[in-house]
């Protein structure tokens, strides 16, 4: 184990050496609530290898007032005023917990407000047992939770990201929502998993995007949202329905070699430069109804959705029952 910083200024610091057993991380547990007093004084967190037990609540942090905080930039603090917020609750210190394994909830439990978190994000290869909140959290400097394993929800509910938001090979649980947040900066998905129900629903990602080889076991939604950058869905995997209707694409637009198995909607979606399609799978008519594109792709068809493409199918059955009943008749 390293040895932990000393003073009031330092670091709340542990680090466990990748070879401890799991009996040693327990018995070298670190509790939820001494980080939590940690962060109120204004210490870094930096935890590397730990257990950590019990739950982490960030809406008991202590309100200041916006006209207070120092060092954001113009963007993010115009966005913060925009919402007509006054008061904010604030992590001022960098938050590292890497490669951990996390046994209770960490949530900010918002519903109005926001969390400020001043400093860089880095929860990589850590494993979250239970539900990991963000919602109503300003990330001032970049996120990191790449090859981190939610096993529950992960929810994060107007969210505002500043700079790069990496998701890479990130395992998501049962239920992942980004409702109307905003990532000001690179957003990266690449390569991550969603078990179940994954919701991006009016969300605005302002510079490029990656979800390519982006893996959807359950339905997928980015109804609403815009993409002011370079999106990228190539090789993705939409094993359930795909919703993109109002979807509004500034820039180019990729999803080579994706695999639809199931519905996916496009209605109303609005591509305004390169779309696209190329070697895409669509495991039934996808829909594409009022959708600004340069071309329809391969397998669309030229018709309304599915379900008349089911109706033709269903008439001409029928038709061919009444040819065959008079054929004997006569």
């Amino acid at each position: 184990m390293t040895r932990e910083a000393e003073g009031p200024a330092a670091p709340f610091l542990r680090h466990l050496s990748p070879g401890c057993s799991e009996q040693e991380r327990n018995a070298k547990a670190v509790e939820a609530r001494d980080i939590l007093t940690a962060i109120q004084a204004g210490r870094d967190i930096d935890l590397d290898g730990v257990a950590v037990i019990g739950d982490l609540f960030l809406d008991t942090l202590p309100l200041m007032s916006v006209d207070r905080l120092n060092g954001l930039s113009e963007g993010l603090l115009h966005d913060v005023r925009d919402h007509g917020i006054r008061t904010v609750r604030v992590i001022r210190g960098a938050l590292t917990l890497t490669h951990a394994r996390v046994h209770g909830m960490i949530g900010t439990r918002l519903h109005e407000g926001l969390l400020v978190v001043q400093g860089p994000v880095n929860l990589t290869g850590t494993s979250f047992e239970q539900t990991l909140d963000w919602s109503h959290t300003a990330f001032a400097g970049p996120v990191d939770l790449s090859d981190a394993v939610l096993l529950r929800g992960a929810f994060c509910l107007r969210c505002l990201f500043d700079q790069s938001a990496r998701f890479d090979r990130t395992a998501f649980g049962t239920h992942s929502r980004f409702h109307q947040s905003r990532f000001r900066n690179q957003a990266s998905f690449e390569r991550a998993g969603f078990g179940g129900l994954a919701e991006f629903l009016e969300v605005t990602f302002e510079q490029e995007t990656n979800l390519s080889r982006t893996y959807f076991k359950q339905g997928a939604g980015f109804s609403g949202s815009r993409f002011g950058g370079t999106v990228d869905f190539s090789e993705a995997l939409f094993e359930k329905q795909a919703f993109f209707t109002f979807a509004i694409f500034q820039r180019d637009a990729y999803f080579r070699s994706a695999t639809f198995r199931a519905a996916a909607d496009f209605s109303d979606a609005d591509f305004r430069q390169l779309d696209d399609f190329s070697n895409v799978l669509f495991g039934q008519p996808p829909v594409f109804i009022r959708t600004k594109i340069t071309q329809i792709p391969k397998g669309a068809g030229g018709l309304e959705g599915s379900r008349i493409l089911y109706s033709i199918a269903a008439l001409l059955a029928i038709l061919t029952l009444l040819l065959i009943f008079f054929l004997r008749k006569g």
